[in-house]
């Protein structure tokens, strides 16, 4: 619990965005403004206020305190979240590469980002908020890697882009994500097919799932050293 506290906390101190990172972390527990401010025992204002950044960077203790308050609000909701932050993962480097953003990213913003297609789902890409991306090898992923293992693609929350390489027609990516959404009981905030597929020949199982498990699905052929350059910026150090 130390480590993760300490964790969190860091990356909120040393955030080029504080007040952003904090409104991260609180939305990623799905905390409310009012619910944080009521534990803390402020106002919904200063709260607010500290997010928009529109009062002083906060020190170490106030940080400590919020940190401390969306645990605990957590825990008596039963520590899901808290359990999935816990887990010690190593990814398979080789299957996944996670990066972590240090405040949200609005999805019409990270698809304009990546240069990629709503095939499924476009309505949502607006509503969807992003705060980090993964970079997953199709094939590695449906052959070597077991299906308990599949939490490992979502890194501090699943409210993040799947970023799916080497995909022909994007039918194996989406059922490995159906799949993991039984065993892991999470979804991701958006699916990025990349690769030789175009907007008009993705398999039609691939959008149905999209459709059915209400996830924006996107397609680009952008080159991922030029999506990951462009992301970089908005990532935590």
């Amino acid at each position: 619990m130390e480590k993760l506290t300490t964790t969190i906390a860091g990356e909120i101190c040393l955030s080029k965005d504080p007040g952003g990172s904090m409104k991260k972390w609180r939305e990623i527990f799905g905390v409310t403004q009012t619910e944080l401010a009521k534990h803390l025992k402020v106002t919904n204002s200063t709260i607010s206020d500290y997010e928009g950044g529109r009062r002083q960077s906060p020190g170490i203790g106030v940080v400590s305190r919020l940190v401390n308050s969306l645990i605990e609000i957590d825990k008596n909701r039963g520590g899901k979240v808290v359990r999935q932050l816990e887990n010690d993962f190593t990814p398979k480097e080789s299957a996944f590469d996670t990066h972590e953003f240090f405040s949200a990213v609005k999805g019409a913003d990270f698809a304009k980002i990546i240069g990629a297609t709503a095939v499924a789902n476009q309505a949502r890409v607006e509503e969807t908020q992003i705060y980090g991306y993964t970079i997953i090898d199709s094939m590695k992923v449906i052959i070597d890697v077991p299906v308990h293992e599949y939490m490992m693609m979502y890194g501090k929350t699943p409210a993040r882009a799947l970023i799916f390489r080497f995909v022909e027609n994007g039918r194996s990516p989406m059922i490995a994500v159906k799949v993991g959404r039984f065993s892991t009981e999470m979804k991701p905030g958006m699916v990025v097919l990349h690769g030789k597929v175009a907007p008009e020949n993705v398999d039609p199982v691939a959008i149905k799932i999209a459709e059915s498990e209400k996830i924006p699905l996107l397609v680009t052929q952008k080159p991922i050293e030029e999506i990951m350059a462009e992301l970089k910026k908005f990532e935590t150090e």
